[in-house]
């Protein structure tokens, strides 16, 4: 989205920084500013952060200033110890302002994670982008605004795609929405739906369908969170299409707690694991086998991925503790990529 030169000067607000001395879009008058509207829990925002870094890196001593607006989206996310954490984690390493109360996201009329914005030498809004992708086009208009201030700048070719699915011949498929768990915006498939603001016991038998996530155990039922509550099982399903799944997680009543994943009936296997993905070897003790996950943080885990498109259903067993906010599933895949690991010898 491309703005008329001239038209719209960006907001002066924000207090507490991070990477930097507290800065204000007056002081940077003279400067392409690239505004970054993101939550460290968001996967959306994870995938574009690599390339937000790269920008700064290229172009900040030819006149880039980014500056990272960090509004949350779960209330965990709203204390900097956790922010400094996630800019820790993604080696980010330029200005970041917090924006807890939301005044930032609500001057720039704001609606999505993440959008980025750019303001020219003049502090007037350039370019505004939503979501994931445009990446080639977003440096390209940094290029041109910063030519506007030195028209002899000498420049770098546009960068290539830093992932395989970045790359022109990916194909992103429709994938499952994003599911949140809370009683607020969540979607239960379990017969009577959720026992709001208590601790209730919860079974289900049957098939599975998309767009619902069914649980079983004794669970406490928030508007933002639901949590393993008390002793017994406890556990989590889901019906989904798409190539991979993550989940916001956090452990609120100790120091971790673990979850077990368990994809069509199986463990994962080592190709289908992720980052986050650990692995118990069978004589440890008995049911312990298996792929799983330590939840030691609040923040987004990556649960599996399978590096095609497809659907699949997913079991999670869960310790006393754990507190699930939202799924997000990822669909863009690399065909060559997909092919070479179908085509590699499976692993266990």
């Amino acid at each position: 989205m491309r703005v008329e030169k001239g038209k719209v000067r960006a907001p002066e607000i924000g207090r507490v920084w991070l990477n930097s001395t507290p800065l204000s879009f007056r002081q940077l008058r003279g400067r392409v500013v690239l505004v970054d509207f993101w939550d460290y829990t968001c996967v959306n925002c994870i995938r574009t952060l690599p390339y937000v870094q790269a920008w700064h890196q290229c172009y900040g001593d030819k006149g880039l200033t980014v500056i990272g607006v960090h509004t949350p989206e779960f209330a965990f996310a709203q204390y900097e110890s956790n922010v400094e954490r996630g800019i820790r984690e993604f080696g980010l390493t330029y200005p970041i302002v917090i924006d807890s109360n939301r005044e930032i996201w609500k001057a720039f009329a704001n609606r999505y994670w993440p959008t980025k914005y750019l303001l020219d030498k003049d502090g007037y809004l350039r370019y505004g982008h939503f979501g994931e992708g445009g990446y080639g086009e977003c440096e390209q208009v940094i290029q041109e605004l910063l030519r506007e201030m030195d028209a002899n700048m000498s420049l770098p070719v546009l960068m290539d795609p830093l992932r395989e699915e970045d790359h022109a011949g990916a194909v992103c498929y429709r994938a499952s929405g994003e599911l949140y768990l809370g009683h607020r915006r969540g979607r239960i498939g379990n017969e009577g739906g959720f026992k709001e603001d208590q601790i209730a016991d919860y079974s289900f038998a049957g098939k599975l369908e998309e767009n619902f996530f069914y649980a079983q155990g004794r669970w406490a039922s928030t508007g933002e969170y639901f949590e393993a509550a008390e002793e017994g099982p406890h556990v989590l399903k889901v019906r989904y299409e798409a190539a991979a799944v993550n989940l916001v997680m956090a452990s609120p009543r100790g120091s971790s707690a673990e979850v077990i994943v368990v994809q069509d009936g199986k463990p994962l296997t080592r190709k289908q694991a992720t980052r986050d993905t650990r692995f118990r070897n069978p004589s440890q003790s008995a049911g312990a086998e298996g792929s799983y996950l330590v939840v030691d943080s609040a923040r987004m885990y990556f649960l599996v991925d399978n590096h095609d498109f497809g659907q699949h259903e997913l079991e999670l067993h869960c310790s006393t503790g754990i507190a699930a906010f939202a799924f997000t599933f990822t669909s863009c895949v690399d065909p060559v990529a997909s092919a070479l690991q179908a085509s590699a010898t499976p692993g266990l």
